[in-house]
């Protein structure tokens, strides 16, 4: 099977679909399939080899102009060559820019428009460059803001169209009136082209069901995989400072601020002995002030020798830091779709504890790797920690179990193989039809 999958790059950023889009195309290749792995805005930022193409389409810089100069609008190609590549996009991507909400706003807006937005011409370009290349037998989405593609590449190709579904919500609830409902019913406007939706996780299979109206009879749950090259599943040995890890974006979505705040009612105790707290993730500008306020915070409370920010990592890191610790979590108020570094700490054998809500109960649920706390509660995160803490048997019991079921239900083959029977059933619809 020939597999057009199109991934959006998060310029300097690693990101956790970039992350999921690479390791499924890598998978795929292995299975036997061909798989073009198409960049749109930035190239792809990964923590193993990278199988995207060299080419870049709908490259940021010409986004960005086109956006707010209509003399780009019209601009030839060979002039647009310039700053469309990666060298010029690699170079944009090395600085981190504070995005204003507003212009993000309407840019999204744009981007949904397709052939009516701002960036008809890179959609030109795109479909023009596909007509010269040998058909795919499916395409993918990478997600629901570049769903305006769906109807131009129908059209252009024949061929079906399938959208992954991977925490689009977050960024439509940033969005302000009236640019969110705008947005929304653009989308919504859109469903009809899009063959089957691919939702992450049970969980996000029934929400966006209900959050924009797509029909369930177009949804495929089709589980979150990693690779787990390089991690290891053996036990692990408590260290002498028991250790308290969170690894994920520092943003308020993910919730480091309620980590901690249980930690510091845990230290409140006289009996726990030498703990740290360790984080780290990447931080994005917009969110500097937020990682201080937490520093700050924590100095007060007289713990400020016991945190310690390790900034972003690349796999070896990441790995090594999972690795350091005892038990995990990433307390997100936000009902996450997915879950990576959940599932990346779980194959190391550590073991998770996670708000009860979100994609969170499920995977617990399938691994046996964590416990479940409530969510938006400090005092009841604290608990569970404490519980792995006090009873070292639950605690090895939770990492091998977990590292067990991460291999058996969220390894990057199986979300191989369940990709294959979506794109199948699809295809075969299509030649029913």
């Amino acid at each position: 099977m020939k597999i057009l999958a199109i991934t959006g790059g998060a310029a300097g950023m690693y990101c956790g679909s970039c992350l999921r889009d690479n390791a499924l195309a890598t998978e795929l290749m292995a299975l036997g399939h061909e798989v073009v792995l198409l960049p749109l805005y930035t190239p792809t930022l990964t923590d193993e080899t990278n199988v995207s193409q060299d080419r870049v389409f709908f490259g940021g810089i010409s986004v960005y102009l086109e956006q707010n100069i209509p003399l780009f609008r019209r601009t030839p190609e060979a002039l647009d060559r310039l700053w469309d590549s990666r060298f010029a996009l690699r170079l944009a991507s090395r600085r981190s820019i504070r995005t204003d909400p507003r212009w993000l706003a309407e840019m999204t807006i744009s981007m949904l428009k397709g052939e009516d937005g701002n960036q008809r011409k890179e959609l030109r370009k795109l479909l023009r460059w596909l007509e010269s290349e040998p058909p795919p037998d499916v395409i993918n989405l990478p997600f629901l803001l570049v769903v305006a593609l769906a109807r131009p590449l129908k059209q252009a190709l024949g061929r079906p169209v399938c959208c992954t579904l991977q925490g689009e919500d977050l960024f439509l609830e940033s969005l302000e009136e009236p640019y969110r409902s705008e947005a929304m019913g653009l989308i919504r406007s859109q469903l009809e082209h899009v063959d089957a939706f691919l939702p992450l996780s049970a969980y996000y299979e029934r929400f966006m069901s209900e959050y924009l109206g797509i029909p369930r009879s177009k949804m495929r749950v089709t589980p979150l995989g990693i690779s787990m090259n390089g991690h290891a599943a053996g036990p692990r040995p408590r260290s002498e400072v028991f250790t308290v890890g969170y690894f994920a974006r520092i943003a308020p979505e993910k919730g480091l601020d309620l980590l901690c705040e249980a930690y510091r009612q845990l230290r409140q105790r006289s009996d726990l002995g030498p703990w740290r707290l360790e984080a780290a993730g990447y931080l994005g500008p917009e969110h500097h002030e937020y990682l201080h306020g937490i520093e700050r915070r924590i100095r007060e409370w007289g713990l400020g020798q016991e945190f310690h920010y390790r900034g972003a990592l690349d796999r070896a890191a990441k790995i090594r830091f999972l690795q350091s610790l005892d038990v995990m979590s990433v307390p997100s108020p936000y009902r996450e779709p997915k879950g990576a570094p959940v599932l990346e700490a779980m194959a190391n054998g550590v073991p998770v504890v996670q708000p009860r809500h979100g994609a969170f109960p499920e995977i617990i649920e399938k691994t046996g790797g964590g416990l479940l706390f409530d969510p938006h509660d400090a005092a009841s995160l604290a608990g569970q920690i404490l519980r792995i803490w006090q009873d070292p048997e639950l605690a090895r019991g939770l990492g091998s179990a977990g590292a067990r079921g991460v291999r058996e239900h969220y390894s990057a083959r199986q979300m191989a193989l369940r990709a294959l029977e979506v794109y199948s059933e699809i295809t075969e619809q299509v030649k029913v039809a």
